[in-house]
């Protein structure tokens, strides 16, 4: 266990750019009156640090305390012979979300991250050698959707009419908004309902799109988030919108960069980072939560916790003991967690400027494949592969001349797979790498420097992720907005939740906003 603290020096003349403690602004409020209040996040992934740093940026003294030797959560990494791998996610849109964090203290992001444009955002390669080059270039878009159906250029055109509406509704509206009790559910549901959020993603495209391949292009976004496209609400189409407005970006260094300079700016506002020391329990005296304690012995009171470690986690162990921990626990294990992931980390000798930084290699299956980890829990034969090369974009990721990658397929989490991955594990990657090799890189396994993979077991024992889920609850219409978990508990009232298991779900972006709504709760509930 470290503990890492540094004092700000932010009480003097203003001439350095800092803002007083009490002038220092939130969400474009100033509040002195939460002066003297504590706060402890636990769990440093991006949404526990983007909390942090609203809060402590808002005057309130908070404590991150991270179970891990390093920060991130799933923005984890590794450095192995002279390689960067990132853990994921890989995939960095709307930076203004980012942005702000840094804003608020009268900063720039700039100080402490290097954002890198991503161009094409992805290479989309399906087995009969078709490729998609995907990006925000109009013209460069509306070819390649003609180079594969030239009729779809005019249904792209509604497509894209309809992601605008959906981002503007439910990203732009609703994306930081706090679903706290069924009345907030109400008020959304004409907009959902006028959208047709009960229809799924793929549906939509298929609506708007003749080609199988482009119905797929525009549909997949859906499983970087932990959604199935055939089962997640079409509100999800926005991410097209999104990625089109703001770009798809990467901070040089690897995504675990990004993570750095939150714990940098955060430190520099006077927040205290206690690392590798798991919390145990969050001790309550009736309806608050009251201190906290932690692996080491550590136990201090705090006026309000928040968890960003994953949502069962939290009730079941961490609030053990109580009523409501084991309450809600029990109602979560009703709920249908998203799949897994099996991504396999590789260094490689030589360079590849043709391989994009993002490509999406498809299998000979779409709808069937995603029913087969989705629904039955098996472990197909095909798989789709999501192929991530940074060097391409920041050759600082791998030694000279060599090249770092990794892939990733979904698979099913552990309720619905139960196979021994130690046994299957070695037996995936190699089919994964022969993959890559046939239709990428021919004598990928002579090229091979280094190499591991991540299963579905590793995400349960080191992340605590329920089932091993490598997003949390899935992202359908009836585990959404007030039918996830809240940013602030029921019972517990200063107790509150950030990340991928409360609104607005997983992803960068979805748990920057979801840290936006909880701070939102968090400074207006110790200003009284």
């Amino acid at each position: 266990m470290t503990t890492s603290t540094t004092s700000p020096e932010i009480d003097t003349a203003t001439s350095t750019g800092e803002l007083p403690l009490n002038e220092v602004r939130s969400d474009g409020a100033i509040n002195p009156a939460v002066g003297g209040k504590t706060a402890c996040v636990i769990g440093a992934g991006f949404g526990g640090l983007a909390l942090a740093m609203r809060l402590q940026s808002a005057g309130i003294q908070t404590t991150v305390i991270e179970a891990r030797d390093k920060p991130g959560g799933r923005g984890y990494y590794w450095e192995k012979d002279g390689f960067t791998f990132d853990a994921g996610p890989t995939v960095i849109t709307d930076p203004p979300c980012l942005e702000e964090l840094w804003q608020l203290s009268g900063h720039d992001i700039s100080e402490d991250v290097e954002l890198m444009k991503v161009h094409p955002f992805y290479r989309l390669n399906w087995p009969d050698g078709t490729n998609f080059d995907y990006s925000n270039h109009e013209n460069e878009l509306r070819a390649e959707i003609a180079k594969i159906e030239p009729a779809d250029v005019a249904g792209y055109e509604e497509f894209l009419r309809y992601a605008a509406q959906v981002h503007e509704e439910g990203y732009v509206k609703l994306g930081t908004v706090p679903f706290l009790d069924f009345k907030s559910m109400l008020k959304a549901a004409p907009a959902l309902a006028k959208h047709q959020a009960w229809r799924s993603v793929y549906s939509m495209a298929s609506k708007f799109l003749k080609s199988e391949k482009l119905r797929e292009a525009f549909s997949f976004h859906t499983l970087l988030v932990g959604g199935s496209p055939m089962k997640t609400s079409a509100i999800y189409a926005l991410i097209h919108k999104l990625e089109k407005d703001g770009g798809v970006w990467w901070a040089r260094g690897g995504t675990n960069r990004l993570i750095a300079g939150m714990q940098r700016h955060f430190e520099r506002l006077g927040g205290t980072m206690r690392m590798h020391d798991p919390v145990v329990q969050i001790h309550t005296v009736g309806d608050r939560a009251s201190e906290v304690e932690t692996q080491s012995g550590f136990r201090e009171r705090f006026d309000a916790v928040a968890s960003n470690a994953d949502i069962m986690h939290s009730y079941k162990d961490l609030l053990k003991g109580t009523k409501r921990g084991a309450d809600y626990a029990k109602s979560l294990s009703r709920k249908t967690f998203s799949p897994s992931l099996f991504v396999v980390h590789f260094g490689l000798e030589g360079t590849w400027p043709g391989i994009p930084h993002h490509m999406i290699l498809f299998g000979p299956r779409y709808k069937g494949l995603v029913e087969d980890i989705y629904a039955h829990g098996v472990l197909p034969e095909d798989f789709s592969i999501y192929l991530h090369h940074p060097t391409v974009t920041d050759p600082s990721m791998a030694p000279p001349g060599k090249s770092t990658f990794y892939a990733l397929v979904p698979v099913a989490h552990l309720g619905k797979l139960a196979v021994d991955w130690d046994q299957v594990g070695p037996m995936l990657e190699k089919r994964i790498l022969d993959e890559i090799g046939r239709r990428l890189i021919p004598d990928i396994h002579d090229r091979i420097v280094t190499k591991f993979h991540y299963a579905p077991r590793d995400f349960a024992m080191d992340l605590n992720a329920h089932l091993g889920s490598a997003f949390s609850l899935e992202p359908v219409l009836w585990q959404s907005a007030f039918f996830r978990g809240h940013n602030r508990d029921d019972v517990i009232k200063n107790f509150y939740l950030t990340g991928a298991g409360t609104h607005p779900g997983a992803g960068i972006p979805g748990v920057v906003g979801s840290a936006k709504a909880t701070a939102g709760l968090m400074i207006e509930d110790l200003s009284r």
